[in-house]
């Protein structure tokens, strides 16, 4: 059974910088497609960006490409999401996840962390 555990959330200016961490632990954590996902109050969850095993791809949503950047250490088995020019659209609480499956899959996610609360103010 994989385990995330989220950190790094807090509240911050439009226009400020978090960077989050999803700590994974568990058999096989390194070979999973690593994403984070955000559930806005009063709105579902929608996925945020997505990255591969290896760490080379990468599948952004058009509302953050230019302002988000992920990356993964597989020797720490834990993946960053690095959020710049934070909006206050982006008020969410952050999510980790993972699965056994391909990057080109934005879906079927098997593995969730607790999530990360981000409060961006104006």
């Amino acid at each position: 059974q994989v385990q995330l555990v989220e950190a790094g959330g807090g509240l911050v200016q439009a226009g400020g910088s978090l960077r989050l961490s999803c700590a994974a632990s568990g058999p096989s954590s390194s070979s999973t497609s690593m994403a984070w996902f955000r559930q806005a109050p009063g709105k579902e969850r929608e996925f945020v960006v997505g990255i591969s095993r290896s760490g080379t791809n990468t599948d952004y949503i058009d509302a953050v490409r230019g302002r988000f950047t992920i990356s993964r250490d597989n020797a720490k088995n834990t993946v960053y999401l690095q959020m710049n020019s934070l909006k206050t659209e982006d008020t969410a609480v952050y999510y980790c996840a993972a699965k056994w499956g391909s990057l080109y899959s934005r879906g079927q996610y098997e593995y969730w962390g607790q999530g990360t609360q981000v409060t961006v103010s104006s």
